[in-house]
């Protein structure tokens, strides 16, 4: 007998222990929440018309996306609200459950799903991540609005809207094309702050690892240094004693020098048998002084 269709989607759903690794059973239950009655025939209707193929190309769809967009790996719209991502998430996790998906990265792509989720629901993440999707969002619009400054289409277009420009940019912000230009901004904003965060990341290392390199550097000068007064404590008596010898040693072999050091000549007597070397050693031998010039105008007396 041919099984029921719709039983069989009803079972495709996996049960609370087989959630995604993203939560337990109480962590799923508060994330997803209770599905309505329509989402639930929704879910089932959706289940139906799914082929295999299906379930690779959205295995295939998760792994190639953005990695650092979580909104990129469940599918969304960036503009997405937190009963979106809920709703998304359950759906796309039934679709590529790995009991329910043949493909040999089922589980891969599951993974990806559970973390996408999780960190779409932390709040400190989700500010950043907003906080750079309207930055790309605003780059885009300026783009936008550059390209359309001498449009007479869209002019005539915004005099027919009852909502003005206003209305007509309202209007275009929910196409695919919109969409697709933010997506592609939103990958390089993210992909540069990432790298700019990676990039500041290996600075502070550096930085750290060069102070502790000074650190470490000072350490061991001070270290030489206290070794080296230790050591110079420890050899006072010896330093004392050899320089008390010394001092002990020379004292004895200076007895007999004058004062300073220098010893004064010996007196040589005067010998008769040797005049060739005899020097004065007495004052009757000093030579006479020099006589001065004779007074001026002096008379000199005959001798």
């Amino acid at each position: 007998m041919p099984a029921d269709p719709l039983l069989e989607a009803e079972s495709a759903e996996p049960s609370a222990d087989e959630a995604g690794p993203s939560a337990g059973p109480s962590d799923q239950a508060k994330d997803v929440g209770p599905a309505s009655a329509e989402e639930e025939a929704l879910l089932k209707e959706f289940f139906l018309t799914v082929r295999e193929v299906d379930r690779d190309n959205e295995v295939n769809r998760i792994l190639g996306a953005f990695k650092l967009n979580p909104f990129e790996q469940l599918g969304l719209h960036f503009d997405a609200s937190e009963a979106d991502i809920k709703k998304q998430y359950r759906k796309v996790s039934l679709l590529v459950h790995p009991d329910k998906c043949k493909h040999p990265r089922a589980e891969d792509a599951f993974q990806v799903l559970g973390n996408a989720q999780k960190e779409l629901m932390e709040p400190e993440k989700m500010t950043e991540l907003r906080y750079l999707l309207n930055v790309a969002l605003e780059e885009v619009r300026k783009a936008r609005k550059k390209a359309t400054k001498h449009d007479a289409a869209l002019r005539l277009a915004s005099v027919l809207h009852e909502g003005g420009k206003e209305g007509v940019e309202a209007e275009y912000e929910k196409t695919d094309e919109f969409h697709e230009a933010w997506k592609l901004k939103a990958r390089d904003i993210i992909a540069r702050s990432k790298f700019r965060q990676i990039k500041m990341t290996k600075r502070l290392k550096e930085e750290e690892e060069r102070i502790e390199e000074d650190e470490a550097e000072t350490r061991k000068r001070l270290k030489a240094s206290r070794e080296h007064h230790q050591k110079w404590e420890q050899t006072r008596d010896t330093r004392v004693g050899t320089w008390r010898d010394f001092v002990t040693k020379k004292s004895k072999s200076k007895k007999g020098i004058a004062t300073g050091g220098i010893k004064p000549p010996k007196l040589k007597e005067e010998d008769a048998e040797k005049t060739y070397i005899q020097r004065p050693v007495g004052e009757q031998h000093r030579p006479p002084q020099p006589k001065g010039p004779p007074p001026r105008g002096g008379k000199h007396t005959a001798q």
